[in-house]
């Protein structure tokens, strides 16, 4: 019997290895800053983290390491990525968010830096998820499920980048690209991927590099 599905998984292993080595880096590397403190006369609020008595010092920064590590943990398997190719549609999951396109949909599939996207006939970006999944092994899943795969985005050299002000950008969108160019600067990444699909409602792509946004207009 045929295979009915391909799934594409961020190893277990990984997420584990994740969960454990990133708290224990932190908890060495605070505890290794105490030493640096108890060696070097650092003024300020260095001060006080050098009168704490002992053992509790030490308590304290490797506690603070660990918690700080767990924090960037969450934020690294936030992006565990899973692709799952169906015979009807690719369903894109990682921790707290999913997403269905419908196969039939889909015109092309492609990495974009530390990202996967999934474009539609129109050039219209259908799906844009973080991934640190082996591009080759993404290539042979949509490939196998009949679903074209590039190296790179085909339209890439379409981009323009946006400042305030084009002639080409009607007034709806632009108050779109403020937003979300604000949100880009200030870091706000739920601001931006929601903005983003705002902008894909309105007919335009848009790609980031180094917090500007450049755009393409989708055909029709």
């Amino acid at each position: 019997m045929l295979q009915q599905e391909t799934t594409v998984p961020t190893p277990w292993w990984s997420r584990v290895l994740v969960w454990i080595f990133l708290p224990v880096a932190g908890a060495a590397l605070l505890l290794g800053l105490l030493w640096v403190i108890d060696k070097v006369p650092f003024g300020g609020p260095f001060n006080l983290i050098r009168e704490l008595p002992e053992p509790w010092d030490r308590v304290i920064a490797l506690a603070l390491g660990a918690i700080i590590g767990l924090i960037f943990a969450a934020l690294v398997d936030a992006e565990s990525l899973t692709v799952r190719i169906t015979p009807v549609e690719v369903v894109l999951t990682r921790p707290g968010h999913r997403r269905n396109v419908p196969k039939g949909e889909i015109a092309v599939a492609f990495p974009d830096r530390d990202q996967l996207v999934l474009l539609g006939r129109t050039g219209r970006e259908l799906a844009r998820e973080p991934s640190h999944l082996s591009r080759q092994r993404l290539s042979a899943a949509f490939g196998d499920r009949g679903v074209p795969w590039a190296e790179k985005d085909p339209y890439l050299e379409a981009y323009r980048r946006w400042v305030p002000g084009l002639p080409e950008v009607p007034a709806a969108a632009e108050a779109v690209f403020t937003a979300r160019q604000k949100a880009l600067t200030a870091g706000d990444d739920d601001d931006v991927r929601e903005l983003r699909e705002e902008l894909g409602r309105l007919g335009f792509v848009v790609r980031d590099e180094r917090k500007k946004q450049y755009w393409r207009r989708a055909e029709g």
